[in-house]
């Protein structure tokens, strides 16, 4: 049937306007707070939504599953997608998160990262993206602006590097160029394109050394060179990036200290010609 291809918010959002008074009570907060009915019981999720548990029977019933268990498993699984809906729940959403917990929770995500990331991996890394052939940095979505702005710092220093795609160009006007000396930086961040795999498969193909650069919750990927992962949690709805962007400006400083006296130079060159043109 199509319904068993459709996602578990797609299902309810389907069947919204189709249901009675309490199972649409019941509908509208599990459209909030997805999350909740991945984590609670049926009695729990009733008491939640100010509805009886027969009602959550019921509603399970009308989207398609048989009990309440699969629609729970379903909800389970799309909450590994990495959704902040998912990850959101009712108790939080009228709360006002303090500065303190925000500042306390970044402070945590730095100390969690780079706890696991040792001065030697940050130095590989750097001395491979000063020495390649041509470094290419990939982001989509959440991941973008990491990427642009990874390439903007270490233009300062590295030559030939660009940002991949851009607009209106697809991956693989890029992808056939790679080459077993280049350095490929893709950043994997929550939530990732479903053709992501697709894409590592062609870097690995290509033999070129893979940064890769995710959030906690990515399995380490044996086939990349150095695989870092950044801590996001957070106290309030949206992901915490605060140890991604540390991250990006260890490595370009790091690319920096190793470039030596061409590394200056090149510097140098930048902000003579910044002056002569007058942009800054």
């Amino acid at each position: 049937m199509r319904t068993k291809e459709l996602s578990f918010l797609t299902r309810v959002r389907q069947i919204l306007p189709r249901l009675h008074p309490a199972e649409r009570r019941l509908g509208e907060f599990v459209c909030d707070f997805p999350g909740e009915l991945a984590s609670y019981s049926a009695q729990e999720l009733a008491a939640l939504a100010h509805v009886s548990k027969a009602t959550v029977s019921r509603f399970v019933q009308r989207l398609g599953y048989e009990n309440y268990d699969e629609a729970r498993r379903h909800a389970r699984a799309e909450k590994q997608t990495g959704s902040r809906l998912f990850l959101t729940t009712a108790a939080d959403a009228g709360a006002e998160q303090s500065v303190a917990a925000h500042v306390a929770q970044g402070v945590a995500n730095l100390e969690s990262t780079f706890l696991a990331i040792s001065d030697s991996q940050i130095s590989s890394a750097a001395s491979a993206i000063v020495q390649a052939r041509k470094v290419w940095v990939v982001g989509f979505r959440a991941s973008h602006p990491f990427a642009s702005y990874l390439q903007w710092q270490l233009t300062q220093v590295v030559e030939n590097i660009v940002a991949i795609p851009g607009g209106g160009q697809t991956l693989g006007e890029h992808l056939v160029s790679l080459a077993h000396d280049d350095v490929v930086i893709v950043f994997g961040l929550r939530r990732r394109i479903a053709r992501m795999d697709l894409v590592l498969e062609q870097i690995e193909k290509s033999k070129a050394r893979l940064l890769y650069v995710t959030d906690e919750g990515v399995s380490f990927l044996s086939s990349a060179t150095w695989h870092f992962r950044c801590h996001t949690l957070a106290p309030g709805p949206l992901f915490n990036h605060v140890s991604v962007m540390a991250l990006c400006h260890l490595i370009t400083t790091r690319c920096i200290e190793i470039s030596g006296v061409s590394g200056r130079n090149r510097l140098r060159g930048i902000e003579v010609l910044n002056d002569s043109l007058e942009e800054l």
